[in-house]
Order: C-alpha cells, then sequence, then structure tokens
C-alpha cells in the first residue's frame, strides 16, 4: 500500500509559497507550511483542512535560519503525516538588498543571505535527513532570475540568489546517492508582497519594477509541478518567465577545463561523494 505523498513548504503562508501548497492540495498531497506570518499561515492551513474536511495541511511557526525550527517543521510533517516526500525551500527575503544604502552593519548585511541561502542549504541538509526513510524524494529550491543574470541595485539579492542556483546544480549527484532530485525554479517578476515591500516599491527602482513583464503565477506553479513529475530533472533550473517555463542549462564548460584522465575519474569521484553523503546524513 502506498503512502500519501507529504510536502514541506517554507515560506508558504502567503505568495509564491501558497499557490504551490493550494496546487499540491488539489493533487491529494499533503502539505506542512513553515513561515514567520503565523497568522496567514494558520488561516490557510484551517482553509485546506475546512475544504476538504479532514487534516490535509499543517502549520508550524519557522525560522528558515535556524536548524531546531527547521528540524520541528519537517518533525510536524513526520507525526502528523508519515514522513516528507517533497521539500519546498521556498522562504525568502528582499530585506537589505543593497547594502551600499545601508551603514555597514555586520549582522544586517548578511541577514538577506543567512535567509536566502542558509534557509536553502540547511533545508536541503534537514530534507535529506527525512527523506532517506522514504527512500528518496524531491527537493525544489526557490532561486530567481536574478540568480541567473545581474541587477544594479538589487546585488545584495542576486548574490544570494546566484548562490541558490550554483548551489541547486551541484547537487545532481543526490539522485545517484539518495534518489533525491533537486532542482530550482526561477520566476522573474511576479506580483507578490516581495516586490510590494516598501523598502522596494516606495522609490524610483520600484516604479521601474511594476513597469516591467510580469510572469504569472501559473507558470510559476506549473515549474514547481514539472520538478516533482520529470524523474529527468535533477540538479536543474527552470526558468518562470512571462510566456511559460523554460529550461535554463548549466554553462558548458571550457575544453581547456577537462582532459581524458579527469572524465576517467569523475565517476569514481561521484560514488566516493555518495558514499560519503550517506553516512554522514545517516548519523544525524
Amino acid at each position: 500500500m502506498t503512502h500519501s505523498k507529504v510536502a514541506v513548504i517554507t515560506g508558504g503562508s502567503r505568495g509564491i509559497g501558497l499557490a504551490i501548497a493550494s496546487a499540491l492540495i488539489k493533487r491529494n498531497i499533503n502539505v506542512v507550511i513553515g513561515d514567520l506570518l503565523d497568522e496567514e499561515g494558520q488561516a490557510a492551513v484551517d482553509a485546506f483542512n475546512k475544504s476538504a474536511k479532514k487534516v490535509v495541511a499543517a502549520y508550524k511557526h519557522t525560522d528558515v535560519t535556524k536548524y531546531k525550527d527547521l528540524l520541528g517543521l519537517f518533525e510536524l510533517a513526520e507525526n502528523t503525516f508519515g514522513g516528507v516526500d517533497i521539500a519546498i525551500l521556498n522562504a525568502g527575503t528582499t530585506k537589505g538588498f543593497n547594502i551600499f544604502t545601508e551603514p555597514m552593519d555586520d549582522e544586517a548585511d548578511m541577514f538577506i543571505h543567512q535567509v536566502n541561502v542558509g534557509g536553502v542549504t540547511k533545508g536541503n541538509k534537514v530534507a535529506l535527513k527525512f527523506m532517506q526513510k522514504r527512500g528518496g524524494g524531491t527537493i525544489i529550491n526557490t532561486a530567481s532570475m536574478a540568480g541567473i543574470g545581474a541587477m544594479g541595485g538589487l546585488e545584495n539579492y542576486v548574490a544570494t540568489k546566484h548562490a541558490v542556483v550554483g548551489w541547486t546544480r551541484s547537487l545532481a549527484y543526490l539522485n545517484t546517492a539518495f534518489n533525491v532530485r533537486v532542482n530550482a525554479i526561477c520566476p522573474y517578476w511576479v506580483d507578490t508582497e516581495l516586490i510590494r515591500a516598501d523598502e522596494i516599491s516606495s522609490n524610483t527602482f520600484g516604479e521601474f519594477i511594476h513597469k516591467c513583464p510580469k510572469t504569472p503565477m501559473s507558470v510559476v506553479v506549473d515549474a514547481a509541478l514539472q520538478c516533482i513529475d520529470d524523474t529527468d530533472l535533477a540538479g536543474t533550473t527552470l526558468l518562470c518567465l512571462p510566456d511559460g517555463v523554460h529550461q535554463e542549462d548549466a554553462t558548458p564548460s571550457y575544453p581547456s577545463l577537462v582532459n581524458e584522465e579527469m572524465i576517467q575519474a569523475l565517476p569514481e569521484v561521484e560514488q566516493y561523494l555518495a558514499q560519503t553523503v550517506r553516512q554522514a546524513i545517516a548519523k544525524l
């Protein structure tokens, strides 16, 4: 007898996270939302459960920069629904997106990195711990078109999203090591609370953003569902553009970076990585 699938979504109280949660609920996938927006998160979960006339969703206050909170979130999913099959590390912030306009403050300048990068890397590590019990799973990291290109004025934010894309591409081997596929979705501007935040919307830069084309939320949801459904995707980046979903291939290697000896050694290195990570995660 197969179990009902279970998804954990950080930053799922509103915006992209909530839209994906709604799509998963429609697929009869149980959802556990972690967020700092307790009132909105609990309201979303209550609405899901009321509509289904049974418990199909749960909520937990979660600071994604803390392992303690992330472990508690995944434990809630395991205790409530039996385990975790899908993890969507979606929580993010634009606070401190341009450090040049702020005072020199060690903690404030790194806050966006703690959330946008740390929340993803820590979340992936915790997800592996739980997914190994299920024999595999799917991880989706929410990046951004800012992780593919560059934009003056958003440089600190851009740095964090480049990190998420690079991180995700580097984890293709986890498909072999854990039967866990890790992919990233990269939305262009979507009309969410993120771009309506005061630090962005209340200036000339914000006025420019509102003049830019927008990606429909349905395209972002389609990309997330594609990451779940397409078993060929591992370490892949899907762009969510105004005209639909596009797959972004990693930059090809330059010929001078590769030789035959290196190519022959790669399988052994990948096997070593897989074994090393499996042993380490098993001890967590």
